[in-house]
């Protein structure tokens, strides 16, 4: 790596969090990010933060899906599990029919025969 692409490896000590880690062992994994100190201690300035993962089985292996959980405690964040996880869901088969579309597209593309002064 040349100097101007070197990685800054630097921890941001003013943005510090705990991980603690919820799951009903089936479906739902919920992360609660609960911001700390650079000692360590429990930082009452900033707000925990929710995330919510869960996989989907597909032919071709899991599909993790992740969304931020709009919650202030856990009650709030199992509650708001399911529309996010729906949500993310609905998101990433859009993605995936809009790539398919891209892919059929492309291949349209490369498969026209090209005649010469047509």
């Amino acid at each position: 790596m040349s100097g101007q692409e070197q990685i800054d490896f630097k921890v941001d000590t003013s943005n510090l969090y705990r991980e603690d880690a919820v799951t009903d062992l089936k479906v739902a994994s919920i992360r609660r990010m609960v911001p700390i100190t650079a000692d360590g201690q429990d930082d009452p300035s900033r707000s925990a933060t929710f995330f919510g993962h869960t996989q989907i089985l597909t032919p071709q292996g899991p599909l993790p899906l992740q969304a931020r959980l709009m919650a202030n405690n856990l009650a709030e964040a199992i509650q708001a599990f399911p529309e996010a996880m729906e949500q993310e869901m609905a998101q990433m088969v859009e993605q995936i029919r809009k790539m398919q579309e891209q892919e059929q597209q492309k291949k349209r593309d490369d498969s026209r025969i090209i005649v010469p002064g047509r």
